[in-house]
């Protein structure tokens, strides 16, 4: 590790530390797995039931920066994080190897009425961008900053010709389940929500849909599955244990949308009709996409997310081997 935690990272670590294992202890001990609350993550909590050979424990966590916090603070053994979690931490320095995907998608943005934006009218929204900055008082759009539905947005609107840092105020709100309640408030004209959440704001008939921000180099990527060197090390049995119980939860999800709409529901206290509109927009895919996640690496530079090309990085931090074991398939067919 090159650099130490920032002060957001900090302060989101648990409270409990694991301590050392030694090697005999790390085959016997469960793997801690971490996932965020959304959509296309929750179902993480079903990895328990696909477990062979191992055991897992899974944890839930408000959000992506504090599932990463727990894995580099050596809480969790595995993580389920964004691909731009995975970037951000490798331009940090932070010890992180990629092992699988899981689920892509669940990014919208949704418009206040009063902005009278028909779906995919970037030209009226642009026109209304330029009439606020005239007028000094810029659109408020609002994500939850540093997730993959911000990053998402933001490449969105820098393609359509929109400064996000400097055409609209950006409005910060870290938990996504709090964007409804803005968007009721009047607090904000744009929000880019993840699912379940952007469902629950359409749905309440807080803001009308606008657009899938997935035309920027990210495409509809979100999901991904990492650990760290000392756990394979360590483990290399029970992070192929999460692999296995990964792929056959993928296949699981793409057969079985009940499965899903359940967890939805029992974990975020959400309708079961709300968690059907949520997977409309997800894609369970165990696949990790090496060429695309340096094309989302170069986003983010230019984004000024990112400091540094971390292009050899990804080629170096991620690991096919256990998705080959798992499916009996070769890397090329997995995404690299």
């Amino acid at each position: 590790m090159r650099r130490h935690l920032g002060p957001l990272l900090a302060a989101a670590i648990w409270s409990f530390s694991p301590g050392p294992l030694s090697p005999a202890s790390a085959q016997d001990a469960p793997v801690k797995v971490g996932y965020a609350k959304c959509a296309h993550c929750l179902p993480v909590a079903l990895l328990p039931g696909f477990a062979k050979g191992a055991t897992i424990d899974a944890t839930g966590f408000n959000s992506g920066n504090d599932v990463l916090t727990a894995l580099i603070a050596k809480s969790l053994d595995v993580a389920q994080v964004t691909y731009l979690h995975y970037v951000t931490a490798l331009d940090k320095g932070f010890d992180i190897v990629a092992v699988a995907g899981e689920v892509n998608g669940g990014s919208e943005c949704l418009s206040a009425k009063a902005l009278n934006l028909k779906a995919d009218d970037w030209a009226g929204f642009k026109a209304a961008v330029e009439k606020a900055k005239v007028a000094g008082t810029p659109l408020k759009v609002a994500a939850s900053r540093g997730n993959a539905q911000d990053i998402h947005m933001r490449g969105a609107f820098l393609k359509q010709g929109i400064n996000p840092n400097k055409d609209v105020q950006f409005v910060n709100i870290p938990n996504p389940s709090d964007h409804l309640a803005a968007m009721q408030r009047g607090e904000i004209d744009m929000v880019c929500s993840v699912e379940p959440f952007a469902s629950q704001i359409r749905m309440a008939g807080a803001a009308t849909h606008f657009v899938l921000p997935y035309d920027q180099a990210a495409g509809n990527l979100t999901n991904l599955i990492v650990t760290r060197s000392d756990v394979i090390a360590k483990n290399r049995a029970g992070v192929q244990a999460v692999v296995d119980a990964d792929v056959a939860l993928v296949e699981t999800l793409k057969a079985d949308k009940g499965v899903w709409i359940d967890v939805i529901n029992q974990k975020t206290g959400l309708s079961k009709e709300v968690a059907a509109a949520a997977i409309q927009n997800a894609e369970p895919d165990y696949r990790m996409h090496r060429a695309k996640t340096q094309a989302i690496a170069a986003m983010m530079r230019d984004l000024k997310y990112i400091s540094r090309d971390v292009s050899a990085d990804v080629e170096t931090h991620m690991d096919f081997s256990f998705l080959e074991a798992a499916t009996k398939k070769t890397r090329d067919g997995l995404g690299y």
